[in-house]
């Protein structure tokens, strides 16, 4: 079956963390390999979920800003990590952010912009948000996945759950990016072990302001 989106990751996140889920995992691995031991000030992490990797961005980042518009997920988050340098948020990013200009030397996007249909709008917005010099990374399912017919989802109780996603090219990643003044640092494509004779299961990009 088919709900919106803040409706299915409340539902999920009951279950999110213990459900089998190799992008997660890979996501997981990918952040630490990128960006561990690299310091920052102000970190905002856009999509925490239940907070999978919040405490590497709370080693890393002075202060962490860890938003996500399902207040599930922000319950789970919050029930596992206490870290004092971490604060959580409810907030929809499809809306006017409620960031200050220049606030942050790091954004993360993790696994949330296949359900952002106006890549423009947000990352407009992530880029207003970063300082002179700061940096943005996201982590997203790798569209050759997409065009395969991948897509969030769970299972609960034998029932499949997709939840709404949009298909993003690379070139509108580097196109949005670029319109709102990000210029592209670094792009990796990253298989998981399982992956073998596969097409790559995520893509990463490192953009600066």
């Amino acid at each position: 079956m088919s709900i919106n989106v803040q409706q299915a990751y409340d539902a999920w996140s009951e279950t999110y963390d213990a459900d089998e889920n190799l992008t997660r995992d890979l996501d997981r691995t990918v952040m630490v390999q990128l960006l561990a031991e690299r310091p920052f000030s102000a970190v905002l992490e856009v999509g925490c979920g239940t907070g999978k990797n919040t405490p590497l961005l709370a080693e890393i980042g002075e202060r962490v800003t860890a938003v996500d518009f399902s207040p599930g997920m922000i319950t789970q988050a919050k029930a596992k990590i206490t870290a004092p340098n971490v604060t959580f948020q409810v907030a929809d990013i499809t809306q006017p952010w409620s960031t200050a200009d220049a606030a942050f030397d790091l954004i993360t996007f993790n696994l949330i912009l296949e359900h952002i249909a106006d890549l423009s709008f947000v990352l407009a917005e992530a880029s207003r948000s970063l300082a002179v010099g700061g940096q943005l990374f996201i982590s997203e399912l790798h569209p050759f996945k997409q065009y395969q017919g991948s897509q969030a989802r769970f299972v609960r109780d034998d029932a499949t759950t997709h939840i709404p996603a949009f298909t993003h090219h690379i070139s509108d990643f580097l196109s949005a990016a670029a319109a709102s003044g990000l210029s592209l640092t670094t792009l990796n494509e990253w298989w998981h072990e399982a992956d073998e004779g596969k097409p790559p299961r995520l893509v990463t990009f490192l953009f600066q302001k």
